[in-house]
């Protein structure tokens, strides 16, 4: 999952990662039959701004832990806690599932509700954020990839925030559709201002609430809002890294997204990583059909069922069965109810990406379709 502060888009702190060396590796996605390598040796361009930027907000956040334990006031704690959440969802349901994957749809009233938790997260804008993520799919553990799972946990969690853009993933990233967020005028609104909304919604009103509505410190509220910014980074960057490493691989044992109970807990559901890179079109992100470490598929449910989400694509038990049984490691619980549950090439960003097969358009399921 993508997760970029300010890059030379929003003219903000400029993230990216830069090798030039080429390996050799037929198993690599392919464009026009030229083959995307990785390669070990590398070379990185530290911006250090950011890493001025970003050792600042972590220091600060850190102290935000402590004046929360001995400062801050309860309100303030709910506040940072609700506020943070909203900015989660934001990202889940808004940037994740619906723009960068389209594994729903959403009437206008959803998207500006989810562009506004968005924001609240910054985490770049929603274009980029949909753009790099949709990169990270088409292209993953390969150059091309904005924070390649092969580059080794700290690269994937954030260095590749404190490193140029390796030149692949700019190539790379004009290859892929985005006709459909160019078309979508919350996404364009949040864009062209989001350098007002930006810092109104991340910094200057979770800041001032406090202050203004129940007297809470001034410095006792920045500090806190550092830490629920930093936090919400670091949750969805476990997302890149963790996710990409530890757990098991029920559906496809030959990428790097892994099952990660812990990832999907504080992640709202995100860490179910090895079915989401295997499915990625499906709005739940996994396989499990309960709510459990789960959240974000609830909030679409709920709004599916007031009609302002609707085409919730997944995918059925039976192609399940079938991945799981090719490709996979063995770890899938075969025995689980059908109730509990819910063949494709690996390289798709989501649905309406080119390269998905016929097979896999036919057995998607679409919940509350509204054609």
């Amino acid at each position: 999952m993508d997760t970029t502060v300010l890059t030379t888009e929003t003219k903000g702190l400029h993230h990216s990662a830069s090798h030039f060396a080429r390996g050799a590796d037929s198993q690599r996605p392919k464009e026009n039959g030229i083959a995307v390598h990785y390669d070990g040796q590398l070379r990185h361009s530290i911006v250090w701004r950011n890493v001025v930027i970003f050792l600042y907000v972590h220091l600060a956040a850190l102290y935000g832990i402590y004046v929360g334990i001995f400062q801050m006031k309860a309100l303030t704690a709910i506040w940072v806690l609700g506020y943070g959440g909203l900015g989660a969802l934001g990202i889940t349901a808004g940037a994740h599932r619906l723009w960068a994957h389209r594994s729903y749809k959403a009437r206008w009233q959803l998207r500006v509700i989810l562009g506004i938790f968005q924001t609240i997260a910054f985490q770049n804008h929603i274009y980029e954020w949909a753009r790099d993520h949709r990169v990270h799919h088409k292209f993953s553990e390969t150059d091309a990839d904005p924070h390649n799972a092969k580059r080794g946990f700290f690269f994937s969690h954030v260095g590749w925030l404190l490193v140029r853009k390796h030149p692949d993933v700019k190539r790379k990233g004009k290859l892929v559709d985005m006709s459909d967020l160019e078309n979508d005028f919350v996404v364009v609104f949040q864009r062209r201002y989001y350098l007002i909304l930006m810092p109104l919604m991340t910094f200057i009103i979770p800041t001032l609430v406090p202050v203004y509505l129940w007297d809470e410190d001034f410095w006792t509220a920045w500090y806190c809002t550092m830490f629920r910014w930093v936090a919400s980074l670091n949750f969805t960057w476990l997302v890149n890294s963790a996710a990409h490493m530890w757990g098991n691989k029920p559906f496809d044992e030959s990428i790097s997204a892994v099952e990660n109970l812990s990832v999907a807990s504080i992640g709202y559901g995100e860490g179910w990583h090895n079915y989401h890179h295997v499915f990625p079109w499906d709005y739940k992100a996994a396989e499990l059909g309960t709510y459990r470490a789960n959240l974000t598929t609830g909030l679409i449910d709920f709004f599916s069922r007031i009609g302002w989400a609707y085409d919730l694509k997944t995918v059925s038990v039976d192609m399940i069965r079938r991945r799981a049984a090719r490709t996979g490691d063995g770890s899938r619980h075969a025995d689980a109810p059908l109730e509990e549950l819910h063949e494709t090439d690996n390289g798709i960003w989501g649905w309406g990406d080119k390269d998905m097969s016929i097979e896999d358009i036919k057995e998607v399921q679409i919940y509350n379709r509204c054609d």
